[in-house]
């Protein structure tokens, strides 16, 4: 057993991991102490990527037509079929649609194939649905796509303002660390900026519930008030910036009373005032902002928006100051760095940047083609799919990616790969709503197998590792593209050997010519720094920041320190910003504003994070948040079902009645796919509507209506894992969620409209299930059920037919069917248990709170109820909340939730008490 050291493939922090390897497995996973990101600290996610690892339900063999077939079979294939479109069709026929999940080595070959020597500018990623807009705002503000602050400064700030970003549940491990700040400084102030009350809102200060779609017009509304109290920076912006003007006529192009941008933003004056104060009156200001502010039509603009109150103060370019852009994938940076987007070449040069067509032509030595380097901007995300529901692209190579889930519109998104001749799969996964639309499938390398480099949101590289060789035949995404662009002919400019090699041909290009075009300033992206590594120094290579020059050997913390940006005269540029309200409009028909995201436990698709059966517990199936005043008006109680129509579809989920959530709002999650669920998703109820700078999509806005479900029956179904039933068998439900366990599968059923359309249960058994039923128990009166199937004294299925919240503990059930996996037999004690789901005398633990060590809710409110009212004396007796810390705000609402119930008991206890001690009404004489 050895210990190595390598980055987590979640988030944009980039956590370093340590591993403890025992020859060709994995067995557990700790923060790396010495890694500047998190400095040992893991979320939840992290500390379970070890669970997530195994051959069973990879991809190990490549598929061309639906037959198995060698590499060699299917590389020919590839490489026959991308040729002949290009000769049919043109170079412009052949699309690449990629990932912020690879690697950056395997990011550098895909661009330099595509663009620079099969001629197509339609390399898009996934990338654009979450970082597009900060980058487009970056590069207009700034002259470059350059983060300038990095997590130290969350630490030194006076002042972190969070604006459409549940830090506490996406970005774990940074919330932690300015919980701790805040700890150490108790002069710190933190500010929560969101439609919704999320979990970050625990550490807030102040916390402005604002309107969807309302930040730009509360930024420009910050930028009037400090213009009118003589706070802005006039010597910094005179010296470093300009646009200051323009930007200040647009932002009072509406009433800039601070009443007025209340009611716009539907905030409380009192509130937003003390903001304004606040980000004025601090210099060590840090505004942290995601996709509640990027996955806009207008989100462009809301980021500079921000910008512009950050350059208009001067708090930019300090230590705790400056706008920071989270990034949502691991190497979403990564992939900008090499030219990943449609819109850029390589090394952060696009397209009407001077002369880079012609320099990045001859660095990559590609004169001799023809043609050479497309010479504009190719298909964005959403318009490459359109392109190829027109037939404008007849072949496209999508990697390590699930657009038929994630983009809007996805059930046009289908439609369109269902009629494209050509179709490439890169995948590590053996079944994803992708693949039955693949007319290639290319078995690739995942995390733990993949060697190469990622960087995080603070521009730092580091090395993520390959520890376990590739299961089956399956291979690395460079070393796949490399093999077909051989087989083109392009061989000589493809010939690498090792990952060392791509990242210093990366590192090299960098460099190139940089800063020697007319009228061109230094590129900031440059890690020439780091050229001439040989295998062993890349090997141990140490997180490092660009840019990382001979000036900087070290790497860079912060940028613009200097006040000197990457714009060819050195000044910064404050934009004009008008704006506009969301494109997805309300209407009679679709009355509820969508907003979509992540939940705490899950990671995009669950293709990783749901293979680890402690993950699927914090919210195991998909849901639907809504106010209980919108509940009650819809007729929908909290845990029902409700079935929500938006632009391209339905989505289905399990009501959560909330007061987080504003009035007329609702909130889905977006993990949830058609191998998990039958109708949960969410990019099927959003209308394809871009930012027109960016190209990023409105996923925040979307419009829908709901209605209850109401099924004559509910189901509870756990099959052991070998019994390989698939989703399919489903279809006539109303209604399923599957719900991975540790040896089984549990599905959630719904399914009738009528009170009289019952299926027959035994008939049903039958013919889905091989094991017949051993124990039975029924109540035909009121349609409940309990059964169980028992083979060689080993439980291989367990049914309930009834409401979900009649379910036992789980976690016993669970157990039964590990025992039968191990090959043990039930006992005779533990078989008449069985229909009742749990031990003599066992009580529910409930919902999963605590997903580190596995602690349901109601564990959690009897040692509440038993004297353990902090959050301390909780983990003191549970073990809750020390681990990642993830679920400390979860327990701080059971302990308030508690206290106002005691609160409530006491007062209707001397409501009694005072009752009895007056004189009952017929013994009163009155005279």
């Amino acid at each position: 057993m050895h210990q190595a050291l390598t980055t987590c493939p979640y988030c944009g922090v980039g956590c370093g991991v340590q591993a403890e390897v025992d020859g060709e497995r994995i067995i557990g996973v700790s923060g790396d102490s010495t890694h500047p990101a998190n400095f040992g600290r893991l979320c939840v996610k992290g500390s379970a990527l070890h669970e997530t690892l195994g051959e069973h339900g990879r991809l190990t063999r490549p598929r061309v037509d639906g037959v198995e077939v060698d590499w060699d079979t299917a590389l020919d294939a590839v490489a026959d079929r991308l040729q002949a479109t290009r000769r049919d069709h043109g170079n412009h026929a052949v699309a690449a649609y990629l990932s912020g999940q690879l690697l950056t080595e395997d990011y550098y070959v895909a661009n330099k194939l595509f663009k620079g020597f099969l001629g197509t500018p339609h390399l898009d990623t996934n990338s654009r649905l979450c970082m597009a807009s900060a980058v487009a705002a970056y590069k207009r503000a700034f002259g470059a796509d350059a983060v300038p602050c990095n997590y130290e400064d969350l630490e030194e700030a006076e002042l972190v303002v969070l604006v459409g970003s549940n830090l506490a549940w996406n970005h774990p491990v940074l919330y932690q660390r300015i919980k701790a700040a805040k700890q150490i400084n108790p002069l710190m102030r933190v500010v929560v900026i969101d439609p919704r009350v999320t979990d970050s809102c625990e550490i807030a200060d102040l916390y402005l519930g604002l309107a969807p779609g309302s930040d730009a017009r509360l930024f420009n509304g910050l930028l009037a008030w400090m213009d009118d109290r003589s706070k802005l920076d006039r010597v910094y912006l005179e010296k470093h910036t300009l646009g200051m003007e323009e930007a200040l006529a647009a932002a009072r192009e509406d009433d800039t009373s601070l009443e007025a941008i209340a009611a716009d933003c539907d905030v409380d004056p009192e509130r937003l005032e003390t903001f304004f104060y606040w980000f004025s009156s601090h210099l060590h200001v840090v505004t942290l902002y995601s996709q509640g502010v990027n996955q806009s039509s207008s989100g462009t603009d809301k980021c500079n928006a921000i910008i512009n109150c950050h350059l208009a103060g001067g708090k930019i370019g300090l230590p705790g100051a400056g706008p920071f852009s989270i990034t949502g994938q691991p190497n979403a940076m990564g992939g900008r760095e090499v030219g990943g987007l449609a819109n850029q070449l390589a090394a952060h040069m696009d397209y009407h940047t001077p002369d880079a067509l012609e320099r990045v032509t001859r660095f990559w030595t590609t004169e001799s083609l023809e043609p050479t380097l497309p010479d504009a901007p190719g298909h964005k995300a959403v318009e490459l799919f359109e392109a190829i529901e027109r037939g404008e692209v007849q072949a496209v190579w999508i990697m390590a990616t699930n657009p038929v889930v994630s983009l809007p519109d996805a059930n046009r998104v289908r439609a369109a790969l269902a009629k494209c001749p050509l179709v490439i799969v890169s995948e590590c996964m053996a079944d994803t709503d992708l693949l039955p639309f693949a007319d290639i499938v290319l078995p690739a390398s995942s995390w733990s197998e993949k060697d190469g480099t990622v960087t995080n949101s603070e521009r730092r590289i580091s090395r993520q590792r390959g520890l376990l060789p590739p299961p089956g035949e399956a291979r690395h995404d460079w070393w796949i593209i490399g093999e077909v662009a051989r087989r083109l002919g392009f061989g000589e400019a493809f010939a690498y050997e090792h990952p060392s090699e791509i990242f210093d041909e990366h590192a090299r290009l960098s460099g190139f010519e940089n800063g020697e075009g007319p009228g061109e300033g230094r590129r900031l992206f440059d890690i020439s720094g780091l050229t001439g590594l040989d295998r062993d120094a890349y090997d141990a290579l140490a997180p490092i920041q660009w840019p990382v020059t001979r000036g900087a050997p070290s790497g860079t913390a912060r940028l613009f320190e200097d006040g000197r940006f990457a714009t060819p005269d050195g000044k910064a540029r404050l934009i004009a910003v008008h704006p506009r309200g969301p494109e997805q409009a309300l209407s009679e028909v679709r009355p509820l504003r969508l907003n979509t995201g992540r939940v705490r436990d899950q990671w995009h698709t669950m293709t990783r994070t749901g293979r680890a059966p402690r993950l699927m517990n914090h919210r195991s199936e998909p849901f639907i948040e809504l106010h209980p005043d919108d509940a009650h008006h819809y007729g929908i109680d909290d845990k029902a079902l409700a079935r929500l129509e938006g632009a391209g579809g339905d989505y289905v989920g399990r009501v959560r009645v909330s007061k987080a959530q504003r009035r007329g709002e609702v909130f889905v999650p977006m993990h949830w796919t058609g191998r998990f669920s039958g109708a949960a998703r969410m990019g099927s109820l959003l209308a394809p509507h871009c930012d027109p700078v960016s190209g990023q999509p409105e996923s925040k806005h979307g419009a829908v209506s709901i209605a209850p479900l109401a099924p004559s029956w509910q189901a509870t179904l756990i099959v052991a894992d070998d019994l390989a039933l698939d989703a399919a068998w489903c279809d006539s439900s109303r209604y399923w969620a599957r719900i991975p366990l540790s040896d089984c599968q549990r599905w959630q059923l719904a399914g009738g409209k009528r009170g009289n359309d019952m299926p027959d249960w035994q008939a049903w058994l039958a013919e889905h299930l091989p094991v017949a039923p051993t124990l039975w128990c029924e109540d035909p009166g009121d349609g409940r059920l309990r059964a169980a199937g028992i083979a060689d004294g080993k439980l291989r299925w367990w049914l309930m037919v009834g409401p979900p919240g009649e379910l036992p503990g789980i976690a016993w059930l669970d157990e039964r069917f590990q025992e039968a996996a191990r090959g043990e037999r039930l006992d005779a004690a533990r078989q008449r248990r069985l229909l009742a789901g749990c031990d003599d005398g066992a009580a529910d633990s409930g919902p999963v709170v605590c997903s580190c060590h596995q602690v349901g809710q109601s564990t959690i409110r009897h040692a509440i109820r038993s004297g353990d009212d902090s959050v301390e004396a909780l983990g003191a007796r549970l073990a809750c909340g020390t681990q990642c810390g993830s679920c400390i705000p979860e327990l701080k609402s059971l302990i308030e939730e508690a206290r106002a119930e005691g609160n409530a008991q006491e007062g209707a206890d001397e409501e009694r008490a005072h009752a009895s001690a007056e004189p009952k009404s017929e013994n009163v004489t009155i005279a």
